[in-house]
């Protein structure tokens, strides 16, 4: 095990703790196991370390799943021998990479009753039938893209605080006002985060959009394999189908001539739609909630977020596009309901609509309809039922 810790030496030396997200103050650390899923690049293992590093000595153990080490060794031998070396906490990296993870897992958490076990995964992992029964053992959290207010704590060193859905609907003026004395130009900030501001590794690259592109080739070309039986042709279709919708968002599907062009069956380009969607490579905007979990066909489909607009599009994306994927992305990430309605734009919680544009969009389409909200780019301040759109990046 000499070499384990080694590694973890060498990475909790260079690990960056300056910015905590919002997350390592939400999930609640004395739970025996717990999941953190997300798509790559979101800082789900920097957030597990910097527990460790703030917490832990010698009674912590990291491990990615995917070390030479595990070709000899089985993650339950490992667990066995730390615990009997005193240790009491292991956090396992990279978790879809091991052959019956979940099996392991199970025998951990039952066999060795104090160990606590802190894992990360691909978000894909929610469509695998774990071969054992993981419910009742393991707390799963999602970890989503940086919001506007994150970014600015990241790349401007602006602590901020968050507010909840009705606060920012009710008194957005007043929130305006008061982060106006701390963000001089949050418009400005504003831009630089739709376009390279989702995803942490901003700070250490000045090629975003190229290093976005790689992320995606590993999350279909590596990360799914490992999670799904997927052929290499398969694969190859996920990226066709990503490329169609990146070059035309909103996409609104028809699916009997998307399949057509794939050369796949209708089930079959459903299933991708919703591997795609669970990788967190795009959004299906459907009628209810409870439409995805079947083969309901999406009204229409976004990006994931504003970044990848930026990255995959061969051309500037549309600005109107741009504000709605950004509000989707922010209120799906703060765990609002998010869909389709033939009045305004979207329907939040199934209870308000909200229509999105520029600062010269008018509330005509509104008229009539009770909880419905105009929500503005290119504002800094809004007033009655107008909010401005950057607000919305203070949800979480």
């Amino acid at each position: 095990m000499d070499s384990l810790f080694e590694t973890q030496d060498r990475i909790l030396r260079s690990l960056n703790t300056n910015y905590e997200r919002t997350a390592l103050g939400q999930i609640p650390f004395d739970e025996r196991a717990i999941m953190l899923l997300g798509a790559r690049g979101l800082g789900k293992t920097t957030l597990f370390l910097q527990h460790l590093k703030k917490n832990f000595k010698h009674e912590a153990l990291y491990i990615s799943l995917d070390d030479i080490y595990f070709q000899e060794h089985s993650l339950y031998e490992t667990a066995i021998l730390f615990s009997q070396n005193k240790g009491e906490i292991i956090l396992m990296d990279e978790v879809h990479k091991y052959p019956n993870w979940s099996i392991e897992v199970k025998n951990i958490y039952d066999l060795i009753p104090n160990m606590k076990m802190l894992i990360t995964g691909s978000s894909i992992l929610e469509l695998e039938k774990s071969k054992a029964d993981l419910s009742r053992r393991i707390l799963n959290f999602d970890l989503p893209e940086l919001s506007f207010r994150e970014f600015l704590g990241i790349q401007h060193k602006l602590n901020l605080k968050n507010y909840p859905l009705n606060d920012i609907i009710d008194h957005h003026r007043e929130i305006a006002e008061s982060l106006l004395k701390e963000i001089e130009k949050p418009l400005f900030y504003f831009k630089q985060y739709l376009e390279w501001g989702a995803y942490p590794f901003f700070k250490e690259t000045k090629y975003m959009h190229q290093r976005l592109k790689q992320t995606i080739n590993l999350i279909i070309d590596f990360d799914l394999p490992h999670i799904l039986p997927m052929e290499q042709h398969s694969l190859g279709l996920l990226k066709r189908l990503l490329y169609i919708i990146a070059q035309s968002v909103p996409y609104t599907p028809n699916v009997n001539k998307l399949a057509a062009t794939l050369g796949c069956t209708r089930n079959t380009l459903y299933n991708m739609l919703k591997i795609l969607q669970s990788a967190k490579l795009i959004y299906g905007l459907y009628h209810s909630s409870d439409d995805i979990h079947g083969l309901a066909k999406p009204e229409k489909i976004f990006l994931h977020n504003t970044n990848l607009m930026y990255a995959l599009s061969e051309r500037i994306p549309e600005l109107g596009t741009i504000r709605e994927t950004f509000f989707i992305n922010m209120l799906e990430s703060a765990r609002h309901s998010v869909n389709y309605t033939k009045a305004g734009d979207f329907l939040i919680n199934n209870s308000k609509i909200f229509e999105i544009g520029g600062r010269n969009k008018t509330a005509k389409q509104l008229e009539g309809l009770k909880n419905s909200y105009l929500v503005k780019d290119d504002i800094e301040t809004g007033y009655e039922r107008t909010i401005p759109l950057w607000l919305f990046g203070f949800l979480y």
